[in-house]
Parts: C-alpha cells; sequence; structure tokens
C-alpha cells in the first residue's frame, strides 16, 4: 500500500519495470492507455492514503477519479484502489473486473477476461502471480506466490507457492513456477 511520497515514486518505477520500461515517454503514456490508466490509478492511491484531510488534495482526487473512471470504462477496467501492491502488468485492455476486498502481491502479469471475485470472502494473491486471459478467481482463497494461472481457469480453492494451475475447477498441473515458465520479462527480476 502507498504510504508517502517515497512508496508512491517506488510503485511507479516498479510499474514501469513491469512493462519492461526504464522510463516513460510521452510516447509511451499516449500510445499505452492501460499504463496511463494504471498511473493515475497510483496517484488516486496515493492521494487517498496520504492526502486525504487536505481540501485541495480531495477535490484533485475527485477529479482523477472522474478522469480515471471514463478511461475505465473505455478500456473495459473495474479496478478499485488498494488491490494491487507494486509491479502491476495490465498486458492489454479488455474486461477486468476485480473486487475491492480483494489483496494481490508484487508483480501481477494480469491479462483481459479476468475476475477476482468476492464469494464469501475475497482471495488473497501472493507475489509473482500470472493471471491468464480469462481467469476467474473468486472466494475467500490463498493463492501462493510464483504461481501461474492457465488462461480461463476457474479458481475457487487455496494453492501453494510455486505450481501451475488450471482448469474448472482449477487443478496444479505443473510444479513449475510462474518465473520457471517464463511468462515475466526478465527485467522485472532485476535490479
Amino acid at each position: 500500500m502507498i504510504t508517502d511520497k517515497t512508496s508512491y515514486h517506488d510503485y511507479l518505477k516498479c510499474d514501469l519495470k513491469a512493462y519492461g520500461l526504464e522510463k516513460l515517454s510521452l510516447y509511451n503514456y499516449f500510445r499505452m492507455d492501460n499504463l496511463r490508466f494504471q498511473r493515475q490509478l497510483r496517484k488516486m492511491e496515493y492521494l487517498h492514503n496520504c492526502k486525504r484531510k487536505n481540501p485541495v488534495s480531495r477535490l484533485y482526487l475527485f477529479i482523477l477519479e472522474v478522469i480515471n473512471h471514463r478511461l475505465e470504462t473505455r478500456l473495459g477496467f473495474t479496478i478499485p484502489k488498494n488491490v494491487f501492491d507494486s509491479g502491476l502488468c495490465i498486458v492489454h485492455h479488455g474486461t477486468i473486473v476485480i473486487s475491492p476486498k480483494a489483496k494481490v502481491g508484487k508483480n501481477c502479469r494480469i491479462h483481459p477476461s479476468t475476475s477476482i471475485g468476492d464469494y464469501h470472502g475475497a482471495p488473497t494473491i501472493g507475489n509473482n502471480v500470472y493471471i491468464g486471459p480469462g481467469a476467474k478467481i473468486f472466494g475467500n482463497i490463498s493463492i501462493g506466490n510464483n504461481v501461474a494461472v492457465g488462461a480461463n481457469a476457474v479458481v475457487n480453492s487455496n494453492f501453494p507457492d510455486n505450481v501451475t494451475i488450471g482448469g474448472i475447477p482449477a487443478a496444479v498441473l505443473s510444479q513449475k513456477s510462474s518465473i520457471e515458465t517464463g511468462v515475466y520479462p526478465e527485467s522485472i527480476f532485476k535490479s
């Protein structure tokens, strides 16, 4: 969670790294709508968590929420504040629906047509998790670190670290982690 200006800048840096970028150019900012949405989301998280009492910041937050809602609607996203940790990569636009009660760790790579829902509790997802296109994750469950969730998987039970899961309902397909399957760009893990 973004708690101060330093953590805000760290989040932005990690998010850029997840996209394989060192710096954000004006060209990339306007070409990559999902990255622009994500940067505005991080700004809203910072204002919501750190500048709540300042009336000017509250007004700025409201304006950002209106602007981001329009972009969110156009891209098909429903992603609330303070759900994703740093290093989020939204591969491209399409329907992505996330419960505000869900918690997702660092370096999550998420594809379109994905839903992380609230059904008798929301999921807690670990670090370095790859979520394939069309995956549905719901319920009061826990998914470990370094897990790859296959395309169109329906995940409604707990899974340990370092596995690949898929199917309806999801089951362990392989003992390979998301890092071993190569679904992340190497730049994420370089210091």
